[in-house]
């Protein structure tokens, strides 16, 4: 290599190593978002007051109450149908299925392990609730500012820096979700 190439090198590996961090901070902040709401639900707090900040959380009572405002609402009517006569009245098989879910993909996310699989699996989970509430009024980027970040991350190996996918992709021949 000359020194032409070498600058050319170092140019491109200059933006590069800057959407690697970038992506790998959005994965982090996604995992501790997921975690955060699955360990509300775990121990059934959403309400927090630190003094300095004060928030909440998504317990399993409100996810079951955004689930049938939804169901309720939305014009799709096979979806809210699936969610008041499946989801709905067996909430405690699919409240628990939702907790389980979102630790493994904030946790997924989080220590970058399968983190594009952990992202398909939030937009699984969020998805049909953006998707019956498209009609209702709501602020139009709400469901996007968590929705859009999930599919880049379902895409872009962001778990391969600063993550467990780092050793994992080289065994599974660097097929994804690694």
């Amino acid at each position: 290599m000359n020194a032409t190439s070498d600058q050319a090198a170092q140019v491109e590996a200059g933006p590069y190593r800057v959407f690697v961090r970038a992506f790998t901070a959005l994965r982090i902040f996604f995992g501790l978002v997921w975690l955060s709401n699955a360990l509300a639900k775990l121990i059934d707090k959403g309400g927090y007051d630190w003094g300095f900040i004060s928030f909440n959380l998504i317990t399993r009572g409100s996810a079951q109450s955004i689930a049938n405002d939804a169901s309720k609402k939305t014009y799709i009517a096979p979806l809210g149908a699936f969610y008041q006569n499946v989801v709905l009245p067996n909430w405690g098989f699919f409240g628990a299925l939702s907790t389980v879910a979102e630790l493994a993909i904030g946790l997924g996310l989080l220590f970058g392990v399968a983190a594009r699989l952990a992202a398909v699996g939030g937009l699984l989970l969020i998805g049909p609730i953006w998707l019956m509430l498209l009609n209702t009024g709501l602020y139009l980027w709400l469901y996007p500012l968590d929705l859009f970040p999930l599919v880049l991350l379902a895409i872009v190996p962001a778990g391969r820096v600063g993550g467990l996918d780092r050793r994992l992709a080289p065994r599974f021949k660097h097929r994804w979700p690694f």
